[in-house]
């Protein structure tokens, strides 16, 4: 040693072992700093990559009094700025971390922002990120090449940005036609989706965790698929998780796959099973899950993280939200905050409060050597990730990683092959269409269609109609509520009536975009031709449509025939409404041969 120079402690030897080095932090580490590593809030990205304060939007203290009092070094990046712009707030907020007594590295996570959804709660359109079609769309490729090469490429852009953990893949069923959160999945079926997930993880983890990896969190354990009537447990109004086909064990198959490709976290849902051996509380809190399926039975040995909010209440954009302790509403905060760590819970997301972690073991009523159990696996990651040796990235290396070409057009490619063509006209093809005909759209962007035809200002002038709408719901009165869609799948019957008009017109395309699968019968009956889309452009419609590029999608779930069939449907049990009128599996090739999918 030379001069100048400090001796590492052994945890900040990359030379040395991972596991000695995790054992070496942690007998340095104090109980609050312990505590605060249990913790995964949510974090805002400051003007010009600078770090925020506090967020009224969200009721979050500033980045640094979260960081430097509390502890706490995980956090979920809310929004997005421009890849140049987040490089260097990683960076900035990396250096506040190294600037602590240990100097334990940051952790940044972040919900998906590949595709079109913008739900705060869920997921962020791509912005600045190469974009896709949502995970349904990729189910209907149904190609684990394209799922991997997606995963493959989302990991470069998350990596160039500091970002380490992928709060995804969202591998519940979509067995409840309703549920609001089918659009995140990969559809009904476990086989396929445990077969492309398997993709997805290798991806982003590039088949062993490592330094190049982005950590997958896959959710929502054991399955979010069988929501009572479809309500989303977000709210206390969807707190439910039935069985009624007796199948809970079918909706374990998609995690199974997980766990055979190594997911490095896992994180329960918000339902409370209702009506199972299992106790009739949020899977959050639940140990019979958590400890005796997850870890026992399937040997999990990664982190456990709980979904976001499941202790106190919060706030999104002003408006309170209960926190999502579904049968254990009674209890407080901290006799919450015991009852989930004694399931079996590493960390909390969206939570910041770890005084009452300190209280509790202050208080005997927890052990500090339990909080050491999920302080190993949360270190032993970041370890595992790099964090330690480099936290840092190249700002000015991101704009070009991000977004680069050949990922915009892979992104592309995989919005055309997504769409799936679910008719093709009663009395002849309508599709491809051929040269340059007088188009009529709507809610289509005219400047993209006049590259394709004539567009025309009314249908009677038109040659042919191009239609885009989105698969309907019931709108909800909350701010956050709206973004859940919920509810009925039927259009209503004026709307009904604005595109049969339409059909009777003109000859129509009708392009719909499927978050859940829609009721559309007499639509189907009257269009020319019925797309189906989970995420595509404008320009990506158009390509497919005038055969400048093709389309290989097929249904990642039945679309039911009318919403009796769904209400007599088990919410558990997947193919369950009676005479589907499109069933899993089906898609045209343009030029009329059906493309048949064996489940």
């Amino acid at each position: 040693m030379t001069l100048g120079q400090t001796r590492k402690a052994p945890y900040q030897d990359a030379r040395l072992a991972t596991e000695g080095r995790v054992e070496d932090l942690l007998a340095r580490m104090t109980l609050p700093e312990k505590a605060g590593l249990m913790f995964h809030q949510m974090i805002e990205i400051g003007e010009k990559g600078t770090l925020a304060g506090p967020s009224s939007a969200y009721a979050l203290p500033g980045t640094e009094d979260m960081l430097l009092n509390k502890h706490i070094n995980h956090f979920n990046v809310l929004h997005g700025s421009d890849p140049a712009t987040m490089a260097r707030w990683n960076n900035c907020l990396q250096e506040s971390a190294l600037s602590t007594r240990l100097g334990i590295p940051v952790t940044l996570s972040t919900d998906p922002r590949h595709a079109f959804t913008d739900n705060p709660g869920a997921s962020f359109t791509a912005g600045s990120f190469s974009q896709w079609p949502e995970s349904l769309g990729l189910a209907a490729i149904r190609d684990e090449g394209v799922v991997e090469r997606f995963a493959d490429i989302a990991r470069q852009e998350y990596l160039a940005v500091g970002l380490r953990v992928a709060l995804h893949p969202q591998v519940d069923l979509a067995t409840e036609p309703r549920w609001a959160r089918i659009g995140g999945t990969f559809g009904e079926d476990a086989e396929l989706t445990s077969r492309l997930l398997r993709a997805y993880i290798r991806g982003f983890q590039t088949g062993r965790l490592g330094h190049a990896s982005v950590a997958t969190m896959t959710k929502h354990f054991p399955g979010g698929g069988p929501q009572k009537d479809g309500e989303d447990p977000h709210f206390p109004y969807g707190r439910e998780q039935v069985y009624p086909g007796r199948n809970f064990d079918y909706h374990l198959r998609p995690f199974e796959a997980a766990f055979e490709a190594g997911t490095s976290q896992i994180m329960p849902y918000y339902g409370m099973p209702v009506g199972t051996q299992y106790e009739e509380v949020a899977f959050g809190f639940n140990e019979g899950i958590i400890t005796g399926l997850l870890r026992k039975k399937y040997g999990f040995t990664g982190i456990v993280c709980a979904d976001w909010c499941l202790i106190n209440d919060s706030v999104v954009w002003g408006e309170p939200q209960a926190a999502r302790a579904w049968g254990v509403e009674h209890l407080s905060p901290l006799d919450r905050l015991e009852k989930a760590v004694s399931a079996g819970v590493d960390q909390f997301g969206g939570e910041h409060c770890p005084e009452l972690l300190i209280e509790l073991v202050n208080s005997g009523r927890l052990s500090e050597s339990r909080l050491d159990a999920s302080v190993r696996r949360l270190l032993r990651e970041k370890f595992v990730l790099g964090l330690f040796d480099n936290p840092f990235v190249d700002a000015e290396a991101a704009d070009g990683i991000v977004a680069q070409r050949s990922f915009v057009e892979a992104g592309y490619e995989a919005q055309c092959q997504s769409l799936t063509i679910l008719s093709n006209g009663t009395h002849g093809e309508v599709l491809p269409i051929a040269g340059q005909p007088r188009i009529y759209v709507l809610n289509v962007d005219r400047s993209v269609a006049a590259r394709y035809g004539t567009v025309v200002n009314e249908p009677e002038e038109a040659e042919l109609a191009v239609v885009r709408i989105k698969a309907p719901f019931e709108p909800r009165a909350g701010a956050f509520e709206q973004f859940f869609h919920a509810g009925s799948l039927e259009f209503t019957a004026e709307e009904v009536r604005s595109i049969l008009e339409l059909c009777r017109k003109v000859p129509t395309v009708v392009d719909i975009y499927l978050d859940r699968p829609a009721v559309i019968p007499e639509i189907s009956r009257s269009a020319a031709a019925v797309v189906a889309n989970y995420g595509a452009s404008d320009s990506a419609l158009f390509d497919v449509l005038f055969g400048r590029r093709s389309a290989r999608g097929t249904l990642p779930f039945d679309l039911p025939s009318s919403m009796r069939a769904v209400a007599a449907s088990r919410s558990d049990v997947p193919f369950d409404t009676e005479a589907p009128l499109f069933r899993f599996g089906h898609g045209l090739v343009i030029g009329g041969d059906e493309t048949h999918v064996r489940r």
